[in-house]
């Protein structure tokens, strides 16, 4: 029996009649053939089994009438011939029907039940295959990703550990960072004056001198050693090298203690400390470093420096302010001699002209001058009150909200005859609007009620290091009340400001 080559469903149909030669290999990329797969089958074609398929319509024959059926059962002589004609058209339609379907059949590669049992298990078994291997890939993958962060933790771990220790070795010299540092300065060398810190000041720094000559001292490096074979050059070698180091240190040191203030006195230690590490870091091979007693010296020179700076300052701000207070006296006594003489003049002017009354014989005219000398001398008496009691004066609140808001005051007192004039003097360029007053309250112990003021305002202070700085966080309102426990009752007391300038500015704000 002849046989025919039969190819697998999922590989590319042959030409027409082909037959494999012999040593033909397949192309891996088609993929392998099923099991059981039986490539050479009998020519005959089998019929496959196929999937059920909707019965095919038969046309049914015409049906033969009386008339061409005979009364035996038999087909009629006139009827017999045009019944075997469609009979036979019938049997061809039927014969070419199943040879089309066979063709199509034969083209679409129908598979019988073993094969697509067969073909189901490959199916089966390569999904299986291919899950695994997407599994083992997701493993290695989920692998690789942890290895990663590992890497990337350590790699953070070192870059903190190096940013700690980068850390250490930066010294902070910004300006803005150290102002927000920056407190009350306590003194490292307490002494009276400015004059003795600077008298200790030439102490250190003639050690200094000493230290820093030939064999001083002040750097230390190693011996022994040789250039060329030969010691004298090893030594002058470390002496020009230990040399050049201790110029670069002084140098630094002498930098830090020119532009020195206060409120960097730390920074400036810190920063000669790293210069010093840094020589000796440099210097480790010939062991030449900053001896400790002479880094020790310069840095009391910094902090003898510091504290003499603030002593300074401190002298200076003190003088202005007594300066201030005998501006303030003088204006005082002025005032109250211009009064003094003002007052004895108009005294003079009204004895002469009572003297004349008294000549002419005027008692009317004579009481009236008696009473209004009566008065001179009261305000004369006053007078010489104000001028001998240094206590006796005006304590003032005022404000201004435009400068400073509504919640801030200034407690305060003048001996002024008139206080009005030193509100104004504080009313002048140096603020944008003028203050407004709320109280002017006379006490013949004004020093008194001027400090029991700003004790019981302490806690709202404005300036806490300077207390001849007059500001508190309070209210006019506070302020009244405060005022009336110490002084009693107050007959005139201004509770809302005036800041009619303020408030016209605001106005025209507002419009424009």
């Amino acid at each position: 029996m002849a046989l025919r080559f039969r190819t697998p469903p999922h590989w590319p149909a042959p030409p027409e009649g082909w037959v494999p030669h012999d040593g033909w290999v397949p192309d891996p990329s088609w993929g392998p053939a099923p099991d059981g797969w039986q490539f050479w089958v009998p020519d005959a074609p089998v019929a496959p089994v196929l999937p059920p398929f909707p019965p095919p319509v038969v046309s049914v024959p015409p049906q033969i009438t009386p008339a061409t059926v005979s009364t035996d059962g038999g087909v009629g002589f006139f009827g017999a011939r045009g019944t075997a004609r469609e009979l036979a058209g019938e049997v061809e339609r039927l014969t070419t029907e199943l040879t089309t379907l066979r063709a199509e059949m034969q083209r679409l590669g129908v598979w019988s039940a073993v094969e697509l049992e067969q073909y189901r298990e490959r199916v089966r078994r390569e999904t299986a295959d291919e899950v695994a291997r997407g599994r083992k890939d997701l493993a290695e993958q989920v692998a690789r990703a942890q290895s990663r962060l590992s890497d990337l933790a350590r790699q953070e771990s070192e870059t903190a550990t190096r940013l700690v220790q980068v850390r250490r070795q930066v010294v902070v010299t910004e300006e803005t960072a150290l102002l927000q540092e920056a407190g009350v300065y306590e003194y490292r060398h307490p002494l009276s004056d400015a004059v003795a810190y600077q008298a200790a000041l030439a102490r250190v720094q003639d050690r200094i001198k000493t230290m820093a000559k030939a064999d001083g001292g002040a750097v230390r490096s190693a011996s022994g050693w040789t250039v060329n074979g030969s010691a004298a050059q090893g030594r002058t070698m470390i002496r020009d090298y230990s040399k050049l180091m201790l110029r670069a240190y002084n140098a630094e040191a002498d930098n830090l203690v020119r532009g020195l203030k206060p409120y960097r006195l730390d920074s400036a230690v810190e920063r000669l400390g790293k210069v010093a590490a840094t020589i000796a870091r440099l210097g480790k091979t010939m062991d030449i470093r900053i001896d400790d007693a002479y880094h020790r010296l310069r840095i009391e020179e910094l902090q003898i420096t510091a504290d003499y700076v603030q002593k300074v300052a401190e002298e200076k701000e003190r003088e202005r302010e007594e300066k201030a207070r005998l501006r303030e006296e003088r204006k005082v006594q002025q005032e109250i001699e211009r009064e003094r003489a003002r007052l004895d003049k108009e005294r003079a002017h009204y004895l002469n002209a009572l003297e004349a009354l008294n000549a002419k014989g005027d008692a009317e005219g004579a009481g009236q001058l008696r009473e209004r000398l009566a008065q001179i001398e009261t305000a004369i008496h006053d007078v010489d009150y104000r001028a001998a009691n240094i206590r006796a004066g005006y304590v003032y609140v005022i404000s201004n909200i435009g400068a400073f808001g509504d919640a801030m005051i200034k407690v305060g007192l003048t001996r002024r005859l008139d206080p009005m004039d030193r509100v104004k003097e504080l009313s002048d360029a140096s603020v944008p609007f003028n203050f407004d007053v709320h109280a002017l309250f006379f006490s013949e112990d004004a020093v008194g009620i001027e400090s029991a003021m700003h004790a019981r305002l302490a806690d709202k202070r404005v300036n806490r290091v300077n207390y001849r700085r007059e500001f508190f966080y309070a209210t006019p309102a506070e302020a009244k009340s405060l005022l009336a426990e110490l002084a009693g009752n107050l007959l005139q007391y201004q509770e809302v400001p005036e800041a009619l300038e303020f408030r016209q500015s605001l106005t025209q704000a507002q419009q424009s």
